[in-house]
C-alpha cells in the first residue's frame, strides 16, 4: 500500500536563507511635522482648561489701583495672575484684590477691541479661548470693602471709612482726596471728596474700591445705578494673587482685611 504524502513542516527561508529580512515589517519613524499638530492641539486645550478653570493672567489697564497695582494708559501696566479656584468654596473676603465683569451700569466708557473683520474676529473669540487675546468684557479689578449685610460709609473724624460703624486700617491707601480735620470734612461747607453713604451692601454682593482712592471709577461712583454701586459675587472671575509681569514687579499682591482691627 502507497504511504500517504505528508506536508513539510520543515522551515521555509526563502531564496535569501534563515538570515532574510525582506518579510519582517518595517518600523515606521513618525515625522516630527506630523506630531507638531498635535502637540500643538495638546497644548491648546492645557492652556484652555487652565485659563478656563483655574487661573488667567490679566493686564492692568489704569491706574485706579496704584500703588499696589501699576497701570496708566499708554504704559506698561502690570501683568497679575487671577486664581479661579477659590471662590467655588468660599466667598470673597474684605481686603481681598479682585478681577470681575463689570455690571452693565459700569460699562459706559467700555468699547469693543473685537475687529469688525468676521474671520478676524473668530480667531479672535479663538485667540480668547486659550489666553492669547483678552476676553471682550469690560472686566475691572478693585478691592473688596464691605461684603453683604454690612454698612459701609465715610467718615470718621479722621477720615477714614467705616464699616459697621468701625473704622478701617487701610495702609495701602496712598494717595485719597484731601480731608482736613476742622476745614474740610464731611460737615464742612466746602465737603471733602472722601465722604460718601452711609449704603447697605446687598447679599450676595460686593462693595469695592480702588487703592488709589482720588483716581477711582468704584463703588462710590456708581450708587446710583440698580446695583447701588455693589457688584454681584456672580461677577467675580477669581482672586489677584501675584504679580507676574513686568520682572522688576514680580511679587504676590497683599489682601489684608482692612476690618480686622
Amino acid at each position: 500500500m502507497a504511504d500517504t504524502p505528508q506536508e513539510s513542516t520543515a522551515p521555509n527561508y526563502g531564496a535569501n536563507g534563515p538570515d532574510s529580512t525582506s518579510e519582517r515589517p518595517k518600523k515606521k519613524s513618525r515625522s516630527f511635522w506630523r506630531e507638531l499638530p498635535i502637540l500643538i492641539g495638546v497644548a491648546l486645550l492645557l492652556s484652555f482648561v487652565l485659563q478656563t478653570f483655574i487661573a488667567r493672567v490679566y493686564l492692568i489697564p489704569s491706574e485706579s489701583m496704584e500703588p499696589t497695582l501699576h497701570g496708566c494708559a499708554g504704559c506698561t501696566g502690570d501683568r497679575i495672575l487671577v486664581e479661579k479656584i477659590g471662590y467655588h468654596f468660599g466667598d470673597p473676603e474684605p481686603g481681598d484684590v479682585v478681577v470681575f465683569k463689570g455690571p452693565d451700569s459700569w460699562n459706559a466708557q467700555w468699547t469693543s477691541t473685537r475687529s469688525s473683520n468676521v474671520v478676524v474676529r473668530g480667531i479672535q473669540e479663538v485667540g480668547s479661548l486659550v489666553g492669547l487675546v483678552p476676553p471682550d468684557e469690560n472686566d475691572l479689578v478693585k478691592r473688596v470693602i464691605a461684603t453683604g449685610g454690612q454698612t459701609v460709609e465715610c467718615c470718621d473724624d479722621q477720615g477714614r471709612v467705616l464699616v459697621d460703624g468701625k473704622p478701617l486700617d487701610e495702609p495701602y491707601v496712598v494717595t485719597d482726596f484731601p480731608f482736613v480735620p476742622g476745614r474740610q470734612t464731611c460737615d464742612t461747607p466746602v465737603r471733602s471728596g472722601r465722604c460718601f453713604g452711609p449704603y447697605t451692601v446687598p447679599e450676595g454682593n460686593l462693595w469695592v474700591m480702588g487703592d488709589n482712592r482720588s483716581n477711582s471709577a468704584d463703588s462710590r461712583y456708581h450708587v446710583a445705578d440698580e446695583l447701588g454701586g455693589t457688584v454681584p459675587i456672580d461677577n467675580v472671575i477669581g482672586k489677584a494673587v501675584a504679580i507676574v509681569l513686568p520682572p522688576s514687579r514680580w511679587g504676590m499682591i497683599d489682601s489684608p482685611n482692612p476690618q480686622s482691627n
